[in-house]
């Protein structure tokens, strides 16, 4: 890792400048992408999983870039975006509709949107934790598999999205439906999809960091 000569945005790397900004709209959409549940041939998985699974890309990919403190300092200031859009949404449905809105929207737009408290908090809660695993997962596992990036990168995805899995479904359905099978379902699919995806995904978020940093 090698910032100091790197072409910067006020003092900032060019690659921790952008893959910031990424990370901070990820974190927002993330949760309005999981109302669709989505079927990939057997598996069925909520679509927010893409999002996270960029967040978990863009955090390893600044990790290996900038170092582990910086990119668990981005997942942290990724509660801001976080909390500040649940709170606008809150708002925004607290207020009344135009009259002339269109009709279908009027009724679509809470279900879109709207989420109880209590899933909140598990957004909350399963966000920090399994993201700052991944962060410290992909670090610690540099000493074993030295620059085997896609491989660490892989490891700590399923990891981190097994956590965030047990973490938000028992948070936000514990005592309120059955949640075995539906985390089963979720870890399958998450875990798949990490082994498939992030490897070629953390590959190429590094080079285009390197990229931008060299520019």
């Amino acid at each position: 890792m090698n910032t100091a000569a790197s072409p910067a945005v006020g003092g900032i790397p060019r690659s921790l400048f952008a893959f910031s900004i990424f990370y901070g709209g990820m974190v927002c959409i993330a949760g309005v992408l999981g109302v669709k549940q989505v079927a990939l041939g057997p598996l069925a998985v909520e679509a927010g999983i893409f999002g996270f699974l960029l967040l978990v890309v863009m955090s390893s990919a600044v990790s290996e870039l900038h170092g582990q403190s910086t990119a668990t300092a981005l997942v942290r200031f990724g509660f801001v975006p976080l909390i500040v859009s649940a709170l606008l949404i809150q708002l925004v449905l607290a207020l009344p509709h135009d009259p002339g809105m269109y009709p279908p929207a009027i009724d679509a737009f809470p279900i879109v949107v709207g989420q109880s408290a209590r899933m909140m908090i598990a957004g909350l809660i399963s966000y920090g934790t399994s993201q700052t695993l991944n962060v410290y997962i992909f670090d610690k596992l540099r000493a074993g598999t030295g620059r085997m990036l896609w491989l660490r990168g892989m490891i700590a995805s399923v990891v981190s999205q097994i956590v965030d899995t047990i973490l938000f479904i028992t948070i936000s359905f514990y005592g309120e439906r059955p949640i075995v099978g539906l985390m089963e379902g979720q870890m399958l699919t998450k875990v798949v999809l990490s082994i498939v995806l992030v490897p070629f995904l953390i590959t190429g978020f590094v080079w285009i960091g390197r990229r931008l940093d060299r520019a």
